[in-house]
């Protein structure tokens, strides 16, 4: 798989690379014809041109040659802010799929051509060397047949010279002609095989992305985001993750800073102290333009994402938008989480992107967002990045044969909960275990001690090999409710349906997967555990 990322990844740098010199090219054509820029270009020449007239019209064109480039300033100002309130709606008219079929390269192979080497050269033919018979009166002249048998030896002499050279070069010609064509024939096989292999590694992806396979999806959307355009000032990385249990992916995002914002307002021009100023753009703007920005930013992603996914391979998409820069208090790097959304495919493709107000679009998708992005006021991610990193579930899978390393499979539902319980503990809370037989369904109660942000929390622990459904999420909010909990918490093998994060939703319920589960008993147990389901597993009865 990784030779297959390989390739592709560099396919699509390459192409990647092509569209924005392409559109660098574009751009800059745009910026050349504006009016201001032309006007500025035929003010300089203007300029230069009455060096030699008289100070009072060279002083005029001075000025105007600097009133128009504090025009073209303004322009490009203008220019910038416009981009930055329209980073959404000029991404729409986008369609982000990757057609990896189109990704193919046909076999072009030219045909031989050995040039002048393909034509034999004609051998020398006796007729050319014949000397001249005596006739007439030279016969009568005394020794004529002697000469004549002279100039007869000659030119069979010379004959028989000229067919072995004719034939030296015959050889050479048909060695050099063998030579190339093993050469064309070596090229066009390697060339074949080169092509055999690229397009066979594309069928490859294309099928392990048809499974909904972790490392291909992730290979699939980091291309699509990637190949997203966007202003050359603006950096737009990201990290990208997948938990198959619940097709869900996860986007870790770089979000340009605060001060991506112009701080000018307007360019002047002092004609008194020939000097360009800027006139500061209010502090309340420059927020309410950064806010807007990074809203735009959030959902251009996921709907960049959910249009490049017509396989539906995934159902739900969870955006964490952070900002990496140096504090200003401190002067240290920070890293803040700004922005964090988690949305389905069916809400989210339901919404008209070209009439909403992207800050409002967010509260209807029930994200958390910064209420001071500019000053790099934090909110916490629906996941953390790191829980659903899919590296480590490949880490897992390289040892997964150690005997040392235990299957959550085999363990019994009384060693599950005594597990889940014992990882609760590790992460800080106090933890009692409960009796099956007195609890209604809860495996653990624990109790978080901080103050205001503590309480009680309800821990459900379910070893499904398939999607837990939404029922089991359901009663674990009816016992939250009639245990007066702060909170609950369902942990399993498995992964969680869109419903049951429809449902979870706004509601004080945590929903922890198979591969969150293995990373919180790695990262805070020091248990390097895997999930592999034993043959004739069954489920409990559930209801989906």
């Amino acid at each position: 798989m990784s030779r297959r990322k390989g390739f592709v990844q560099i396919l699509m740098q390459a192409q990647r690379d092509a569209e924005r010199k392409k559109l660098a090219q574009l751009k800059e054509l745009a910026r050349r014809q504006t009016q201001a820029a032309r006007a500025a270009e035929q003010a300089r020449k203007d300029y230069e041109r009455a060096k030699a007239a008289n100070e009072k019209e060279r002083a005029r064109l001075y000025i105007e040659s600097r009133q128009a480039q504090v025009d073209l300033q303004n322009e490009e100002l203008e220019q910038q802010i416009y981009l930055i309130e329209h980073i959404l709606i000029e991404a729409l008219s986008t369609d982000t799929f990757i057609n990896l079929e189109s990704l193919k390269e046909p076999l072009q192979i030219a045909p031989f051509n050995p040039g002048h080497l393909a034509t034999p050269e004609m051998p020398p033919q006796w007729a050319a060397f014949l000397p001249p018979e005596p006739h007439g009166v030279q016969k009568l002249l005394p020794g004529s047949k002697e000469r004549y048998a002279q100039e007869m030896a000659k030119a069979q002499q010379l004959y028989q010279s000229q067919v072995e050279a004719h034939r030296i070069r015959e050889a050479q010609r048909q060695q050099e002609l063998a030579r190339l064509k093993a050469q064309y024939e070596q090229y066009a096989s390697s060339e074949r095989q080169r092509l055999a292999e690229r397009n066979k590694g594309i069928d490859d992806f294309k099928k392990a992305l048809s499974e909904g396979k972790p490392e291909a999806v992730v290979d699939y959307f980091t291309m699509v985001l990637d190949s997203s355009i966007y202003p050359e000032n603006f950096s737009h990385k990201a990290k990208v993750a997948y938990i198959p249990e619940s097709k869900q992916l996860v986007i870790e995002y770089d979000l340009p800073p605060f001060e991506i914002i112009p701080e000018e307002g307007t360019y002047k021009y002092n004609k008194s102290k020939d000097v360009i100023t800027a006139t500061a753009r209010p502090l309340t703007q420059r927020k309410t333009l950064y806010a807007s920005l990074i809203a735009q930013i959030a959902l251009r992603t996921l709907y960049e994402l959910f249009t490049a996914d017509r396989q539906e391979i995934l159902e739900t998409i969870v955006f964490n938008g952070y900002v990496e820069t140096i504090s200003k208090g401190t002067g240290l790097p920070v890293r803040a989480c700004l922005l964090t959304v988690r949305t389905s495919r069916n809400v989210f493709m339901g919404l008209n992107l070209r009439q909403v107000d992207p800050q409002a679009c967010l509260t209807v998708l029930n994200a958390s967002v910064s209420k001071n992005p500019s000053e790099l006021s934090p909110v916490r991610p629906v996941i953390e990045f790191s829980m659903v990193d899919p590296r480590f579930i490949e880490a897992t899978d390289i040892l997964s044969d150690l005997d040392q390393r235990p299957n959550l499979m085999e363990l019994t539902p009384t060693e599950f909960e005594s597990l889940i319980t014992n990882l609760f503990e590790k992460m800080g809370l106090e933890t009692r275990q409960t009796q099956a037989s007195r609890d209604g369904g809860v495996d653990c109660v624990a109790f978080d001690n901080r103050p205001i942000f503590g309480g009680k929390v309800i821990i459900q622990a379910k070893r499904y090999k398939h999607t837990v459904g939404v029922s089991a999420v359901r009663d674990l909010y009816g016992t939250v409710l009639n245990e007066g909990a702060s909170k609950g918490i369902l942990v399993t093998t498995s992964g969680y349906g869109e419903a049951s994060y429809e449902f979870a939703k706004n509601k004080p319920l945590e929903l922890i997967s198979g591969s969150n589960l293995l990373y919180l008993l790695k990262e805070h147990a020091g248990i390097e555990a895997k999930i592999e389901i034993p043959e004739g597993w069954k489920d409990p009865q559930q209801d989906s």
